[in-house]
C-alpha cells in the first residue's frame, strides 16, 4: 500500500463522494463502499460484518471515521459561546474532557445534530459533528457567534480513527501513544512528530479510543495500529459493524432514530440537556415539553423469534393498531437475535409485546428499555 505524504491532498471526491484518506488501504483490504454523509466510506471488509462486530466486543477492531466532522470554536469566550447554545453544561467539565452535547433548533427544540465537544480551554473548543449535519452545525453557530469568536470548518483537513475493544489499551501502548486516562477525557499526543488527540470516546459501547490527527500522518498510524493489534486479534471494521454494535447499545444515529423532528426528551437524551442554564437552543420549547410530557419515547425492541426488523417497517399493536416505525432495526450479532428502536407513543405499556411487518409478515417483538446488552464494563 502507498503511503500518504506530506504533499498529498486531503479527501477528494470520488464522483459526488468525498473520500477519507485511508481510502487505498481500505481498497486494499477488499473493503465494500457505501455512501455516508456524502463520503464514499467502507461498510465492511472481506471478514463481514459479525466477524468485525465480534472482534470490537471480545478483543478489538478499528474504524476509519474520518468522515465525521471537525469544527473548532476559539476566541474569547469560545467555551461560553458554545455553553449558552449547545444543550449540555459545558460548565459541568474541565479542560481536557469531552462531553455529549445537542445542537437543537431554538424555536422548536428539535435536534439539528448530536456531537461530542472536546474542551481544551476556555477559548478553544473542538466538536465532532456528524458528517452529513457538519456544515449545519457550523452555520448555526457562525450565524450567532459573538465578536471575536471564530468557527471554522476542519472537516476534511483530519483524520478519525477508532480504536474500540477490550484490548485498545494494549494495541495503543504497543504504538506509544498514551492509555489510561479517564472516560470522556482526551490527551494530545505525537506520532511520527504529529500531534495527535487520543480520546477516550467512542460509538461502539466497548473500551475504547477515538484518534483525531492530520491527514498527512492518517496512513502510517493505520498501518503502525493494524500491525501492533495483529497478535491482539485486531480486525479492521466498516460502518456496518458500528451500526450493530452501536445499536445493541441502544445509541441513537441521527437521521434515523434523532431528526429535527425529535426532541432530547423525545429520545430519551433529557441527560444531555444542562435544564438549569440560563440558555441553550430550544431552552423554552423543551422545558415545556418536559412538564407537560413527551407524546413519544425513543423504546427498544427484541424480538421474541426470528424476525429482524429494519428501518421504516411499521409497528403495530397487538390488535394491529398502528402505532411507529422502526427507526434502527438489524441483527444483533451479540443476542443472535433482532432488535430495534422506534419512537412509541408513551400511551403503549413500556413492556408490551408489538407486532412489525417483517417483509408482509407480522412478528412479535417485545419492548424494552435499551441498552440490549451488558454495559458493566464499557467505561471502566
Amino acid at each position: 500500500m502507498s503511503e500518504q505524504t506530506p504533499q498529498e491532498p486531503g479527501p477528494e471526491a470520488a464522483g459526488t463522494l468525498l473520500t477519507s484518506p485511508l481510502h487505498d488501504r481500505h481498497e486494499a483490504l477488499g473493503a465494500k463502499f457505501a455512501e455516508f454523509g456524502g463520503w464514499s466510506m467502507p461498510l465492511e471488509y472481506t471478514t463481514g460484518v459479525v466477524k468485525e462486530h465480534t472482534a470490537v466486543r471480545e478483543a478489538v477492531g478499528i474504524f476509519d471515521v474520518s468522515h465525521l466532522g471537525k469544527a473548532m470554536v476559539t476566541g474569547p469566550g469560545a467555551a461560553a459561546y458554545v455553553n449558552a447554545t449547545l444543550s449540555n453544561d459545558l460548565g459541568k467539565i474541565s479542560p481536557g474532557k469531552a462531553q455529549y452535547t445537542l445542537c437543537c433548533d431554538a424555536e422548536t427544540g428539535g435536534i439539528v445534530d448530536d456531537l461530542i465537544a472536546y474542551l481544551q480551554n476556555d477559548e478553544h473548543v473542538l466538536l465532532i459533528p456528524n458528517a452529513a449535519n457538519t456544515a449545519e452545525v457550523v452555520r448555526r453557530l457562525a450565524a450567532e457567534a459573538p465578536e471575536g469568536v471564530s468557527i471554522t470548518d476542519h472537516h476534511q483537513e483530519y483524520a478519525v480513527l477508532a480504536v474500540q475493544g477490550t484490548k485498545s489499551d494494549e494495541v495503543l501502548a504497543k504504538v506509544g501513544l498514551p492509555v489510561g486516562h479517564e472516560y470522556m477525557s482526551f490527551v494530545e499526543a505525537d506520532f511520527g512528530g504529529t500531534g495527535v488527540v487520543v480520546c477516550r470516546t467512542g460509538y461502539t459501547g466497548e473500551r475504547g479510543y477515538e484518534l483525531v490527527a492530520k491527514n498527512q500522518v492518517a496512513g502510517e498510524l493505520w498501518d503502525a495500529i493494524v500491525a501492533a493489534g495483529e497478535e491482539f486479534g485486531l480486525l479492521p471494521a466498516g460502518l456496518g459493524a458500528r451500526d450493530t454494535l452501536r445499536t445493541e447499545m441502544g445509541y441513537p444515529l441521527h437521521g434515523q432514530d434523532i431528526t429535527l423532528d425529535v426532541t432530547p426528551n423525545q429520545a430519551r437524551l433529557g441527560w444531555a440537556v444542562g435544564w438549569k442554564k440560563d440558555a441553550f437552543w430550544g431552552r423554552d420549547a423543551l422545558l415545556a415539553e418536559k412538564e407537560a410530557g413527551p407524546k413519544r419515547l425513543l423504546r427498544g425492541l427484541v424480538a421474541v423469534g426470528r424476525g429482524i426488523p429494519r428501518p421504516g417497517m411499521g409497528v403495530t399493536l397487538v390488535q394491529d393498531v398502528p402505532l411507529c416505525d422502526i427507526t434502527s432495526g438489524t441483527f444483533s450479532p451479540t443476542l443472535k437475535k433482532g432488535i430495534g428502536m422506534a419512537l412509541v407513543p408513551t400511551m403503549v405499556n413500556p413492556d408490551a409485546e408489538v407486532g412489525v411487518d417483517v417483509r408482509g409478515r407480522r412478528e412479535i417483538f417485545q419492548l424494552v428499555k435499551p441498552p440490549f446488552v451488558d454495559t458493566s464494563v464499557r467505561e471502566s
